[in-house]
């Protein structure tokens, strides 16, 4: 014990004394969690429109007000011609062209029904989509609005189904509620897996691992001693980002913290045997970084941060069981956003165990070879 606590002591001052590593630790989680939690999201405002009006009548125009004014569309040209919101949209000057045929108010007042026609820029099928449903319910809501206005005195409305929405774990639909826990464990898994990465190879880099392993320290001492540091520091980055989400972002913390910094003890391991794994296999910080960085970039675009699981082909929702990522990301929105307990995270949790044994395991029998 008293050999750890020495060779703990000596990580901790090689990590405090590397100028390129105190930006990783100190920096990248500020600047992580402020830009890429404004710009990581799905919702879509400012989305531009080219209105062709050719009715001219005060419903036309009441309709394409009640686009400006829901806050999402932005009138951005206006013309009699299909021809130039055509232009508009091969151009990417616009998002969508909002087409209100002649004759409009008329067709409303004397049947009821009339046609309203939508060409969206279809590119981004995403963003296409929510800008369809954004157009959806403002037309819809414009019918209702409509339909009331005409019914005459002693008339009553006919009996329509109302929907009552009621929206859990986030009820203002705040995007960034959603992608923070994401966000929060992707900087984990970057400090934890570039850092222990990087560390191993720096001491055959500079050549004192082979004064290392000359010494009588043992192969568990050397190695409990190279992660333990990296493990605490990785800890002491997701309380930090914690900190920042809350007082920032307001981020809900219904959950457990026990909860939250037990799992992540688990995942840090997973995370960090996969670190020591590559420092076995690679001679130089920059094979490192390049093996690391590989393997992070496919570990979080099929881990559910950006894309959800749910919409991957089933080929793709097989692998990321295998996936510690996709495990993580679920368990920290769960956790931070539901409130889950133990229970309801019980199969990811013994799923981390898992792959935590499994990747120190590989990473000491690798640098037994490499040591030997």
């Amino acid at each position: 014990m008293r050999t750890i606590k020495f060779l703990v002591q000596k990580e901790f001052l090689q990590i405090f004394r590397n100028k390129g590593m105190l930006p990783i630790i100190f920096v990248m989680p500020i600047i992580q969690l402020l830009i890429l939690s404004n710009a990581a999201t799905f919702d879509i405002r400012n989305v531009t429109y080219h209105l062709i009006d050719k009715d001219q009548s005060t419903m036309s125009r009441q309709l394409a007000e009640k686009f400006t004014g829901s806050g999402y569309f932005i009138l951005k040209n206006s013309s009699f011609s299909y021809e130039a919101g055509q232009q508009d949209l091969k151009s990417n000057t616009v998002n969508m062209v909002l087409e209100i045929p002649k004759f409009f108010e008329r067709d409303l007042g004397n049947s009821g029904k009339a046609k309203v026609q939508l060409t969206i820029n279809a590119e981004d099928g995403n963003s296409a989509g929510l800008i369809q449903s954004y157009s959806a319910t403002i037309i819809s809501n414009f019918a209702q609005e409509i339909t009331g206005k005409n019914i005459a005195p002693g008339m009553t409305l006919p009996n329509i189904i109302q929907i009552e929405h009621a929206f859990w774990y986030n009820p203002e639909l705040n995007y960034k509620t959603y992608m923070i826990p994401g966000i929060l464990v992707a900087l984990v898994t970057m400090i934890g897996l570039f850092l222990s990465g990087m560390n191993i190879v720096r001491e055959k880099e500079i050549g004192t691992i082979e004064q290392l392993n000359v010494t009588p320290i043992k192969k568990h001492q050397f190695i409990i001693g190279k992660l333990l540091p990296f493990w605490v520091i990785g800890l002491f980055e997701l309380a930090f980002g914690l900190v920042i989400g809350r007082l920032v972002f307001n981020l809900p913390l219904t959950g457990s913290f026990a909860l939250i910094f037990g799992t992540a003890a688990i995942y840090l391991l997973v995370v960090l045997g996969i670190g020591l794994f590559i420092s076995t296999v690679t001679d130089t910080q920059q094979q490192a970084m390049l093996i690391a960085w590989f393997f992070m970039v496919i570990f979080l675009l099929m881990g559910g941060l950006f894309t959800p699981i749910d919409s991957m082909p089933a080929w793709a929702q097989k692998v990321t069981l295998f996936n510690p990522v996709a495990h993580y990301v679920l368990m920290m929105r769960s956790i931070l956003l539901k409130g889950s307990g133990f229970l309801d995270l019980y199969g990811h949790i013994v799923a981390l165990s898992v792959f935590a044994v499994l990747m120190l395991s590989l990473a000491v029998l690798r640098y037994r070879k490499v040591s030997d």
